[in-house]
């Protein structure tokens, strides 16, 4: 029996109710062969095999499917597909039947066809274009670029991350704290401030919640962790920069030294990616051709990275942190010698860390301090921070800092605070890195860089 479009021409939009039927195309499966379905989805492909054959791809967010379409000539449903463009929206009614002519096995036999909305030809940018400069662009029509399934595939596993994140997290005992984004003074270097007017005064955008998650713990939370928005007036335009991004921070108390708290971020880690690997490995390796495996862990100090990346022909300013060349570098020597993809490098001179950061009481010159590299990327800076309130405060003197200004974090100090450390950690480079992306605007929804602020 032939089939037609239930619409006229004029009126082909969706009919009430039918949405509330529709399926993932997820769902449609070979055993599922004479069931029928609905499905809408953004259309990919349009082929014309004759007047009374046509086929569809459509897709959306939990895959694709082929639509057949046969009808006879004049037939209105062909007149229907003949309005479709690429990345048009479509709802449609069929049975689906089982074949071996499609990738999936099986294909829908469409008995009703809407069109929601025609999109308009030609297409502003062509998302299978990977130069620099198409990169560019396809940030300005982000929207469009996340259609494909590679970059959604980017964010699904980015959204289980997260939620593996915190199953963790919720096992270990820690408790999830949101703190204020806009502050009345700076959280880590006062160069990289974001500043607004704020009912007559000054405001400025949270560079990271360190001070408040500190703040947690002694108020006597003991293990707490944010994921949320952080903001860095970085000029930088490079690959792995951005002014706007999404830290993972976590604070634990009662520790006895920094190493504490890198044994958490291990078993964390560890258990992360042996989830990620269990839900995402096949898809993973299918279209990024990179396979997620079991972190190993390797750690070294400060001096012996910096003898390293020297002995590599990349001498270090002995007194500074190492470039992003020098840690990529080291990344790899590290992975050839060691079998270890995350280093953790230690004891960071205290020229180049904060304040709280506590030092060693026989080398004053050294903090008690980490940053953990993955394949070469710096992806967490964590430490133990200094909780003895006399100790803080001539710490912040020696860094030349307005005692007046931190006066209400000081106060934290001065009323019984636990030994405590924590680390920040970039959720987006992790997934970058992971997925062997080499740039962190394809691991961000919506980049945010001195020159970008729209979409």
């Amino acid at each position: 029996m032939e089939t037609t479009i239930k619409k006229s021409m004029k009126n082909n939009s969706p009919p009430d109710g039918i949405l509330g039927k529709r399926v993932s195309i997820s769902e449609v499966k070979p055993e599922n062969d004479g069931k029928e379905v609905v499905l809408g989805g953004y259309v990919d492909t349009i082929r014309n095999v004759s007047k009374s054959l046509r086929f569809l791809v459509i897709k959306d967010w939990t895959g694709d499917a082929q639509i057949t379409i046969k009808a006879a000539e004049g037939d209105p449903m062909m007149e229907t597909v003949g309005m479709l463009t690429p990345q048009s929206v479509v709802v449609v009614k069929g049975k689906v039947k089982k074949t071996p002519q499609t990738n999936r096995g099986v294909e829908v036999v469409a008995s009703e066809l809407y069109i929601s909305t025609v999109s308009e030809v030609p297409l502003p940018v062509d998302v299978t274009d990977e130069t620099e400069s198409a990169l560019n662009k396809k940030q300005d029509w982000r929207f469009l670029d996340l259609r494909s399934h590679r970059n959604q595939l980017i964010f699904l596993m980015s959204s289980d991350f997260e939620k593996f994140t915190r199953d963790f997290f919720a096992q270990e005992g820690l408790m999830e704290i949101h703190t204020p984004k806009l502050l009345g003074a700076a959280s880590e270097s006062g160069a990289e401030l974001f500043t607004l007017e704020y009912f007559g005064g000054k405001a400025y955008l949270a560079q990271s919640p360190q001070f408040y998650k500190q703040m947690a713990i002694i108020s006597g939370f003991e293990k707490v962790f944010e994921i949320g928005p952080v903001f860095r007036a970085n000029p930088s335009f490079t690959y792995r920069h951005d002014t706007e991004f999404t830290s993972l921070d976590v604070e634990l108390g009662f520790i006895n030294s920094y190493k504490d708290v890198m044994e958490f971020e291990k078993r964390w880690l560890t258990y992360t990616f042996g989830k990620m690997a269990e839900k995402w490995g096949e898809a993973a390796k299918k279209e990024f051709g990179v396979e997620i495996t079991a972190p190993v862990f390797a750690e070294i100090t400060m001096k012996e990275a910096q003898d390293i990346v020297e002995k590599l022909g990349m001498p270090p300013d002995r007194t500074s942190d190492l470039s992003s060349d020098q840690e990529k570098a080291l990344g790899k020597c590290i992975k050839e010698q060691r079998g270890a993809d995350f280093v953790f490098v230690t004891m960071f001179p205290s020229k180049v860390r904060p304040f709280y950061h506590m030092r060693p009481a026989d080398d004053q010159s050294m903090t008690y301090s980490f940053d953990l590299l993955y394949n070469g990327l710096e992806i967490t800076t964590g430490a133990q921070r200094e909780h003895r309130y006399e100790t803080l405060k001539k710490q912040a003197e020696e860094k030349g800092l307005s005692l007046k200004s931190i006066q209400f974090y000081l106060d934290f100090f001065r009323y019984g605070a636990p030994p405590h450390g924590g680390f920040g950690f970039g959720p987006t480079r992790t997934i970058m890195s992971m997925l062997r992306l080499d740039n962190v605007r394809k691991a961000t929804f919506l980049h945010r860089d001195p020159s970008r602020l729209f979409p």
